[in-house]
């Protein structure tokens, strides 16, 4: 089927406001144009592609099944003309910037794979990362603010009415110094209570899988506590101190290669959480954004076939 010629980029435009903005007057107002020549630019598209794209109310304006489908298509098509038409007027052809917001779960090895695997093949390409818990980062993808979150973020509230693309699964692990007098018992899960605790913050996705494993364990948790989603802090005072870091495996992989942290076992390995991609479909990719994707993809192919790390 040929796309209609009729359809101009004044009607994508038109309806790529209105589905951000959920109102024909605010949409209106960023445009510069009047809120009825918003209304029959919307209404040249329905008609031209035969479909309601948006449901009218009092209100304002909501997505259709076949505005949200629509969305899919026409958010990517514009940006893409946009990021083609900066990158001819700058002279700079692979230039380009990136927001991503990145959760402690990801910094250690998948981030800076990703990252060096994008500069390779873009050499222009700006990467700006915000760190956080996930219903900061969920709220500024909401808003504009990033382009992707990547993660552990599924239980978060914040996620819903946005888009998460699973990329691999990850599990818990608990991690002490080397040496540690637990080590030497026969029995871990009953002395733990007499150590302090490396915890991520109370609230956060990976909290609540971190809370999930000392109930599979039957394990009562001391209740002196360090809660942070510092992976620096974090793994400083273990090593310096006889804490138990209860920490997703990626943050200490490398830490228990080179012996500097040893894995406790307790018996039983937490089933693991998913680890993703987070965007939000109101608001058109970047060309830069959609160059990250591919490669959290990539990099999310080699971990689940065991490649990197």
């Amino acid at each position: 089927m040929n796309i209609d010629t009729r359809i101009k980029f004044r009607h994508l435009v038109c309806f790529l406001e209105a589905a951000q903005q959920g109102s024909l007057a605010r949409a209106a107002d960023k445009l510069a144009v009047s809120q009825p020549a918003i209304s029959k630019t919307l209404k040249e598209l329905e008609e031209l592609l035969a479909a309601s794209l948006f449901e009218r109310s009092k209100s304002g304006v909501s997505l259709t099944e076949a505005g949200v489908a629509f969305l899919r298509y026409a958010g990517p098509c514009v940006q893409a003309l946009r990021d083609g038409v900066s990158s001819l007027r700058g002279g700079e052809y692979e230039a380009g910037a990136v927001r991503l917001g990145v959760l402690s779960t990801v910094e250690t090895l998948l981030l800076p794979e990703v990252v060096r695997r994008l500069h390779q093949q873009h050499p222009a390409l700006v990467v700006s990362v915000v760190t956080g818990p996930s219903a900061y980062l969920l709220s500024q993808l909401r808003v504009g603010e990033l382009d992707l979150v990547v993660g552990r973020m599924t239980d978060s509230p914040q996620i819903h009415g946005l888009t998460f693309e699973h990329l691999y699964s990850e599990s818990m692990t608990l991690v002490v110094r080397a040496g540690h007098p637990l080590l030497a018992l026969p029995q871990v899960r009953e002395a733990l209570h007499d150590y302090a605790l490396v915890l991520p913050l109370a609230g956060t996705t990976i909290r609540r899988f971190a809370d999930s494993l000392f109930v599979q364990c039957g394990i009562s948790p001391s209740r002196q506590r360090l809660e942070t989603l510092s992976l620096a802090l974090s793994r400083r005072y273990v090593q310096s101190s006889d804490a138990v870091w209860v920490a997703p495996l990626d943050a200490v992989r490398l830490d228990l290669r080179s012996g500097e942290l040893v894995e406790l076992h307790l018996g039983i390995q937490e089933p693991g959480g998913s680890v993703g991609i987070c965007s939000n479909a109101s608001l058109p990719l970047s060309l830069a954004a959609h160059w990250c994707v591919e490669t959290l993809r990539e990099v999310g192919k080699d971990y689940r076939e065991e490649v990197y790390p």
